[in-house]
């Protein structure tokens, strides 16, 4: 993608990556700004099942060492001429709980309250994780930035504040640090890819929208309401488990499946649709589950992650839910040349924590 540079020109302010370490393959994406406008000037692909002895699009757990060579590799393919970076924390390596607590007027009061609730919530050792949190605006509320700054927000009338938990292992932060010191990089921050994927994907300011994120492994879906996780789930079971399906009903090499489900997808054999069928009912539940209890009704879903490039998807997924259904294009929020607008359009659900990753490093320049 190196011919990106020559055809916006010359940069002329620092580049930034988003490096997304996924389960089944490394993503980056490298950004400027021009004008105020966030210009794309490279991105890349690259499996991990090769390097784990799979196959393309199967999940693997590879060690610091291996994860650093393949994104070496990644650099290099994806010509990155940049070393600022922020990098992604996979959303299975995080907790994430939403909880009431007692409110306290006093920042730094609700600050210690939080932070001695939280042991009731978090199994380890406090020491062990690093601890952020976002307190859940009111519907009268504007939207809160992260940690002290979001105690603005007021109490319900029993005293109490809904506040989203957000815990990170020291391990994890350990392991990829190993990592982007092993590949030459300097990051500035980590981030949970739930995060990276709302910036990237949501603009919709307060009526609560779900995102769903069809991984290799899991399918993760979030709620997010007024800028904020109101819930998240998790779903075992992803877009690996519809190509081997796909592999074993129509007797071809994983391969091959992987390449139907991105050509084909939903008009194959009839296949990814009982796969998909299990996901989303489950989803459904989930989604009906929330609507119940926060009286208020999703206004519409956005699907992203690998599997949400599969063709038809959301068609298939309008029927299922009955509402507006939409595949997740975060490179709609950057510049690009307009002869790459239907590629990109296509690969852009697989690049969404990428995307926003780079953005808010953008917004650190």
């Amino acid at each position: 993608m190196a011919f990106l540079d020559a055809l916006f020109g010359k940069k002329k302010e620092k580049s930034v990556l988003g490096v997304d370490i996924g389960t089944s393959s490394l993503k980056v994406v490298q950004l400027r700004k021009e004008g105020g406008q966030a210009v794309l000037e490279t991105y890349g692909e690259l499996s991990l099942g090769p390097y784990a002895g799979s196959e393309i699009g199967q999940a693997t757990n590879l060690s610091p060492e291996q994860i650093t060579e393949t994104l070496k590799d990644l650099l290099r393919e994806a010509n990155v001429t940049t070393t600022s970076c922020g990098i992604s924390i996979p959303y299975s390596r995080s907790l994430l709980t939403l909880v009431r607590l007692p409110y306290r007027p006093n920042p730094a009061e609700q600050k210690t309250v939080i932070e001695l609730e939280a042991r009731k919530y978090i199994p380890v050792p406090l020491s062990e994780v690093q601890l952020d949190w976002f307190i859940v605006p009111a519907a009268h509320d504007a939207q809160f930035a992260p940690g002290e700054a979001a105690v603005a927000g007021g109490p319900d009338t029993s005293g109490k504040v809904e506040v989203l938990l957000v815990a990170v292992h020291n391990d994890v932060l350990s392991f990829l640090q190993t990592v982007a010191t092993g590949a030459g990089l300097t990051p500035s921050f980590y981030e949970i890819e739930i995060f990276s994927t709302i910036r990237a994907v949501v603009d919709e300011p307060v009526k609560p929208v779900m995102v769903i994120d069809v991984g290799a492994a899991s399918t993760k879906a979030y709620v997010i309401e007024r800028g904020v996780v109101a819930l998240s789930h998790a779903v075992a079971a992803g877009s690996q488990d519809i190509t081997r399906a796909i592999a074993v009903s129509g007797n071809v090499s994983i391969p091959q499946a992987e390449a139907l489900r991105k050509s084909q997808g939903l008009g194959s054999d009839g296949t990814p649709e009982l796969v998909f069928s299990r996901i989303f009912s489950e989803v459904r539940r989930v989604l009906i589950q929330y609507e119940t209890q926060h009286k208020s009704s999703v206004s519409s879903i956005i699907l992203t992650g690998g599997g949400g490039v599969t063709k038809q998807l959301s068609e298939y997924a309008k029927s299922i839910f009955s509402i507006d259904v939409h595949v997740a294009n975060p490179f709609m929020k950057t510049g690009a040349p307009a002869f790459m607008h239907p590629v990109l359009e296509e690969i852009g659900p697989e690049f969404a924590v990428a995307v926003g990753l780079a953005l808010r490093k953008l917004e650190e320049i």
